[in-house]
Formats: structure tokens, sequence, C-alpha cells
């Protein structure tokens, strides 16, 4: 009798066995279902670009290269180095010394193509440019200010960068005027950049990064937080 309980318990034991190793593979494959389609969404999220801000681009190439081809050649360099950030792997980190250079590169496209309608502040001094981050966090901040607040008025406005590092986090806040006047309310929709450095911020960095969103001063801010990590 006990031989047979022995067995008994051996194969109740091989088939518990059998279920739990079925349950934890379907439970790793859909894991694995869930980081693939994760990464592809960051991956889309990454490249996008508005097709305005290439096509305008575009057009101000176009106009430098008859009356300035060296300024013409460093809109393309410019122009350049932002596509090929959006190629790069989205599960692949940056550094705040890169992202803030693409920054400056964007923004010099756009001051070309505005002119005196877009005054750029920074206040950035003394921030550890060896942190890492997720590539492109800034610039679509930066293209929502220019999209949102600059583009819609008709005497511009100003877009100010500012970023402190206290405690072992980075803090960064960019912040637009918004257009005046009647019929000079802001776009719609600049929800999908938002939604972009949010989902990024979370993937690298989870609970230790966010964003907050609202008026200061009358100005639209973003500001988001990170820690400060080097490796």
């Amino acid at each position: 009798a006990s031989l047979v309980e022995l067995v008994n318990h051996l194969a109740i034991a091989s088939i518990v066995g059998a279920v739990l190793l079925r349950y934890l593979y379907e439970q790793h494959r859909e894991r694995q279902r869930e980081l693939a389609e994760s990464q592809a969404r960051l991956q889309a999220l990454q490249a996008r670009i508005r097709p305005h801000f290439l096509f305008n681009s575009m057009n101000t190439i176009a106009s430098l290269t008859r009356v300035d081809p060296g300024l013409a050649e460093q809109v393309v360099e410019d122009l350049s180095d932002l596509f090929r950030a959006t190629l790069s792997d989205a599960g692949e980190m940056s550094d705040l010394g890169r992202e803030l250079e693409l920054a400056r590169g964007y923004l010099r496209i756009e001051g070309q193509r505005l002119g005196q309608r877009l005054r750029v502040r920074w206040d950035i001094d003394g921030l550890p440019v060896e942190t890492r981050l997720p590539a492109l966090l800034l610039q679509p901040l930066l293209e929502n200010a220019v999209y949102h607040g600059i583009e819609p008025a008709t005497e511009g406005g100003e877009i100010s960068i500012s970023g402190r590092c206290r405690a072992g986090v980075i803090s960064l806040a960019v912040r637009n005027s918004l257009p005046a006047g009647p019929g000079r309310a802001a776009r719609p929709g600049n929800q999908m950049a938002q939604q972009n450095v949010r989902e990024r911020l979370d993937a690298a960095f989870g609970e230790r990064a966010g964003m907050v969103v609202g008026r200061v001063d009358g100005r639209y801010q973003v500001r988001v937080h990170f820690p400060r990590e080097t490796s």
C-alpha cells in the first residue's frame, strides 16, 4: 500500500510540477510579449517628429543655400543629428550633455525659420552633463513649445529651458509664452509629446522619475525630474 501511495504521490507531484512549469512558461512568454510591445511603442514614440517640422526645415535649407551656404550646412548638420537620434535603439540611454546639444540644434533650426519671433533663454549652468537619460527627451517638449506657444503668436514669444540638480535628482523645466489676444488660442492636442516623455521616463527610471505640467506666471511649463545616474 505504501508503494502505491508513493507512486500516487509522485504522479500527483509530477502533474502539479508540469502545470506549474507550464504556468511559468506562459507567464514568461506573456512578459516577453509585453516587453516587445512596449519596446515597439517606445521606438515609435521616439521616432515621432512632426512632418511639418521636416518640411519647414527643408524649406529653410533651400532658402539658405541661395544666400548663406555655410548656415545651410549648419542646419543640415543639426537636422541630421536629430534624425540620427530618432533612429537609435529606443532602449539605449543618452546623456544630458548630448540631449542639451540636440535641443540647441533643434532650436537653431527653428530660429532660422522664425527669426526674431523665437526668443530662447537658457538657465542650465552647473548641470552634470554626464547624467544618463532617455534619448530625445527634451526635443519633443521644445517642439511642443514652438508649435503651441510660438508659431500661433503673431509677435512670437519666448522659450526658457532651466535645470537644477539637488540631492541626486535632476530637474528640467521647459516653459513657453502663450499666444495673446482674440483668436490667438494655443493649438489643441499637445498630449502626444507629453505621453512620449512620460512613458520613456517610466521605462528608464520607474517611480524615481516624473513629469508635472501646468501654468506658471502666465506661461506653460513642463517640468521633468529623474535621478542622477552616470552608468
